[in-house]
């Protein structure tokens, strides 16, 4: 990331414990806020993601940063034995455990706690690891992408969904109206936390995305490495494996 991007500008703690912060005050607004903001075309995103994901028959998938465990559920309903979705933040864990409760999936789904940097779990235990919109959040992004490929099964597939920037006019200028006024405008009436939505377009603006991104995922050592834009360029889809 060319810029380090923290939530709260005037906190001595270190990002990942202002991201932890940040999530556990926006948990219970997080899902309905998130549909408001990007008019529910995330859906359709994460849709493409995960029919990726199920063309490789994985049987066990780790969703990084999965916040209040959408995508965690929606990947249960494949051919998985066991589907974990890891977070930093317990507020959103717990958000996710009451639905995942709700859709009778607990014996499918394990939400946990942990660090993206420093994940629990020995090397190649998974065949699939997703992340949808939270690789710009990990502290020391090639750390966090290392720790994915380390406890990512050789042949596996890794899949990412994040935001990233227009580069063709009018998109580009629209998205620049839309990241710095509106959404931050659109967080601060619904949300407690004025400065998380602030923080989630910033973040966004400077993260490394298409051809950049691709390098890092090929300097970590994931082969197959390919980038889809989606939405005229304001997300991509990642993918890549391991040999």
């Amino acid at each position: 990331m060319s810029k380090n991007v923290t939530p709260y500008k005037d906190s001595n703690l270190k990002k990942k414990k202002q991201v932890e912060q940040m999530f556990d005050t926006i948990s219970e607004n997080y899902d309905g806020l998130n549909r408001v903001i990007s008019f529910g075309i995330d859906q359709k995103w994460r849709r493409k993601l995960i029919q990726m994901v199920k063309k490789t028959n994985p049987k066990y998938i780790l969703d990084v940063a999965t916040g209040t465990g959408d995508l965690a559920i929606a990947l249960a309903d494949s051919s998985a034995e066991k589907v974990i979705g890891l977070d930093i933040s317990a507020g959103m864990l717990q958000v996710g455990k009451q639905k995942i409760e709700q859709k009778q999936l607990s014996e499918r789904i394990e939400m946990v706690q942990a660090d993206s940097e420093h994940l629990p779990y020995k090397d190649h235990t998974f065949d699939a690891i997703t992340v949808a919109f939270g690789v710009r959040n990990f502290e020391n992004l090639e750390k966090g992408l290392s720790e994915i490929y380390r406890v990512l099964a050789p042949g596996g597939i890794f899949v990412v969904l994040e935001t990233s920037v227009p580069t063709k006019s009018p998109f580009k200028q629209g998205y620049s109206l839309y990241s710095n006024y509106i959404l931050p405008s659109i967080g601060k009436l619904f949300s407690k936390d004025k400065s998380a939505y602030k923080y989630l377009s910033e973040s966004a603006s400077v993260f490394p995305h298409g051809e950049e991104f691709n390098n890092i995922l090929r300097k970590i050592g994931f082969t197959d490495v390919e980038n889809h834009p989606q939405t005229f360029g304001v997300s991509s889809i990642y993918s890549a494996s391991k040999k």
